[in-house]
């Protein structure tokens, strides 16, 4: 039976973390530590349950099923589990994040040193997704390619960035500000649930399983250890860089006081500690980890969707970074305003479909549960995501009456109820069933 070696083990870790850490990985942290201040730990701790937590349990999830996110869906019915996972792919593919991992690490990584001009932002992402294509092309080269090359450079460069923001601080730790005066655990589990890992977990787990089998793993149980193990490793990294960035930001109080977003922060933050260099270093950071997400965004949809419409993976790959190509440099701000409602709308759906599965030992008849519950879910998902769109008018008050509303949180009483009266109702039939045989 062919298992993987130590070495190949530690590189599909890495490239599984280096999926997962994006640009908004890295500004987030920042911006949160400094509003935290004095607060810091237990907002990390709230950002760490969210932010790491829930992407975990999703590989957990997608790892037990087969990795992928239509299996997850099996229990809500062929259309509507094509439905939810087409939406999926779409909202956190090229309709948003892929193009948008292009034009961020333009412009925190590359506008400081070529200009913020249409024609820089068409070479620089033309250059950007020729690179991210060639990666993609050969998905079962992913654990070599970005797992044993790009991302130990990133990880350096984390470490450099990290390691001198822990033991070489610029400043004493600031005191907290705002809502993190009074409840930072909660605003740190909002920060962390607000990053939307989770859907991009539903979206990577196919890309690590089907890495994992390029290595010649064939065993369902191995298949499914070497998931988690990855996840583990992943969740592991995730978290030392979150933590040293949130010590980063609460500790640049004074040298970054106005800054308005981590990306101003780290700005600030790498000149005044590296000098000119310290923009060389941010740029290779966050231009090195938007493009092994956007590798693994383009990879997942592009095996998705070519299984689904039956077409051939290399073309629906280049179709997509074209696609992408074209929304980064025009027009993406109007899909921005149209794709974070929809991603707002689709998180608690993710949540509540990983939470089911999780637990579908539980359950005599996945449908019976899945079906009520995740229905239940789309409706609060949909009032979420008309607020996100500016539509509040049209959603009734008592939506944002319930418990933890005020949190983008009001889902999460009425989908509990639901899964009681779902999971009573599945024993008395599966009872009876069981009766009447």
């Amino acid at each position: 039976m062919t298992r993987l070696k130590g070495l190949d083990l530690l590189a599909l870790g890495f490239m599984t973390f280096a999926l997962f850490l994006g640009a908004g990985n890295i500004i987030f942290p920042p911006s949160a530590g400094m509003a935290a201040g004095e607060n810091i730990a237990p907002a990390a701790i709230g950002f760490l349950l969210t932010g790491v937590g829930l992407p975990l349990l999703t590989v957990v999830a997608l790892a037990r099923v087969g990795g992928g996110l239509p299996m997850l869906t099996t229990p809500l019915g062929r259309w509507a589990g094509i439905a939810l996972a087409v939406a999926v792919y779409l909202a956190i593919g090229p309709l948003f994040a892929t193009p948008r991992t292009a034009v961020a690490s333009f412009e925190i990584g590359m506008q400081p040193f070529v200009g913020n001009s249409p024609v820089a932002l068409l070479v620089y992402t033309a250059v950007y997704f020729a690179a991210v294509l060639f990666l993609s092309l050969n998905p079962g080269r992913l654990v070599d390619r970005v797992g044993k090359f790009i991302t130990p450079v990133l990880i350096v460069a984390l470490i450099v960035l990290g390691g001198v923001a822990v033991f070489a601080p610029v400043g004493e730790v600031g005191p907290a500000t705002g809502a993190y005066r009074s409840e930072p655990l909660v605003q740190g589990f909002l920060q962390g649930y607000l990053t939307m890992d989770a859907l991009g977990a539903l979206v990577f787990g196919i890309v690590i399983t089907n890495a994992i089998r390029a290595r010649g793993i064939t065993n369902d149980g191995l298949i499914t250890r070497y998931c988690v193990i990855a996840g583990i490793i992943a969740a592991v990294a995730l978290s030392l860089v979150y933590l040293s960035f949130f010590y980063l930001g609460a500790t640049s109080h004074a040298l970054a006081a106005g800054a308005e977003n981590g990306g101003q922060i780290l700005t600030t933050y790498v000149n005044q500690t590296f000098g000119s260099t310290g923009s060389l270093l941010l740029a290779v950071v966050i231009i090195l980890a938007c493009m092994t997400t956007a590798v693994g965004l383009l990879t997942a949809c592009g095996e998705f969707f070519g299984d689904l419409l039956k077409v051939p993976y290399r073309a629906v790959v280049i179709v997509l970074a074209v696609f992408s190509l074209a929304v980064s440099n025009q027009g993406l701000t109007q899909l921005i305003s149209v794709s974070v409602p929809v991603l707002v709308g689709l998180y608690p759906l993710a949540i509540v479909l990983v939470a089911l599965s999780l637990a579908n030992r539980f359950w005599l008849s996945q449908s019976r549960v899945f079906v009520p519950v995740m229905a239940v879910t789309l409706v609060f998902g949909i009032a979420d995501g008309m607020g996100a769109a500016g539509w509040s008018a049209y959603v009734p008050g008592y939506f944002g009456k319930l418990p933890f509303a005020a949190q983008s949180l009001g889902w999460l009483v009425p989908v509990l109820v639901t899964l009681v009266l779902a999971a009573i109702i599945d024993r008395v039939l599966g009872s009876r069933q069981t009766a009447a045989a």
